[in-house]
């Protein structure tokens, strides 16, 4: 049997594979597990870094093998994220009718309180307006302000996406915001991409950095350095936005969450 003949009945090598797992913690608390089947791994990984917790996989591991992997070594997962963790001196919780400011594009906005009818929040020159029925429950209200920073949060991504999208091969197939314990965004299979809404909270370069990470994925499905090549041409200051995760990053999903609580 030629060579030649080998190559053409041979099947394609596989390419590297991307999804995300939730990890539950022993205190309650869940994790979410960027999960990647690498052809090039030799034995089943866990890594953490700025971008959250990371799971190899080599072709030969089952995803069973894989979530055993996990669980037997989510105390340790847990330590390592908590060591990334800067101290918040944000306060413990928002109480919502406070008179306060709230974060929003690496700003601290100041929030104005008003009765009205209905429950609304809008973003005027002077700050941030929250309009409230008197007798609205303090979790209507956090609903309120999840649904104000996802609107603000897709307002940007709209006005980042289309300069991007002419030097991809597809476009993502939906766009999801979510409230992500440990990843930035992830890139599903199907080309659906999530990107934290915590990201909305700091600087917009930032956030920007986030999506054009995870659009290349679209070009490059790994951590290549054909990958970087593309992120470096599209967005050449990406080091430095990776540099601002490492020190603020931990902060702004700890603020989120706190904002948020249960909404």
């Amino acid at each position: 049997m030629t060579g030649l003949f080998r190559r053409l009945i041979a099947p394609a090598p596989r390419g590297i594979e991307r999804d995300t797992v939730t990890l539950p913690l022993a205190n309650g608390d869940t994790i979410d597990v960027q999960r990647v089947r690498d052809p090039r791994a030799k034995r089943l990984k866990l890594s953490v870094d700025e971008r959250g917790a990371r799971l190899t996989l080599p072709l030969r591991a089952s995803l069973v093998s894989g979530e055993r992997f996990l669980h037997q070594h989510r105390d340790w997962l847990a330590a390592q994220l908590a060591k990334q963790q800067p101290e918040d001196d944000s306060p413990q919780a928002w109480v919502p009718g406070d008179t306060a400011h709230l974060p929003l594009r690496g700003e601290s906005v100041p929030l104005h309180w008003h009765e009205g009818r209905f429950t609304r929040v809008e973003r005027l020159d002077d700050g941030i307006h929250f309009h409230r029925p008197a007798r609205a429950t303090p979790a209507t209200l956090r609903r309120a302000l999840r649904a104000f920073y996802e609107a603000e949060a897709r307002a940007d991504i709209g006005h980042w996406l289309p300069g991007y999208l002419a030097t991809l091969p597809r476009a993502p197939r939906q766009i999801r915001l979510k409230v992500m314990s440990s990843q930035w965004g992830s890139l599903s299979p199907d080309g659906t991409l999530s990107l934290d809404l915590a990201l909305v909270l700091g600087r917009p370069s930032a956030f920007e950095y986030v999506l054009v990470h995870e659009l290349c994925h679209l070009l490059q499905a790994n951590h290549s350095p054909a990958f970087w090549r593309e992120v470096e041409q599209r967005f050449p200051a990406w080091r430095d936005e990776r540099g601002y995760f490492h020190a603020e990053g931990r902060r702004l999903k700890a603020r989120l969450h706190r904002l948020l609580a249960d909404a």
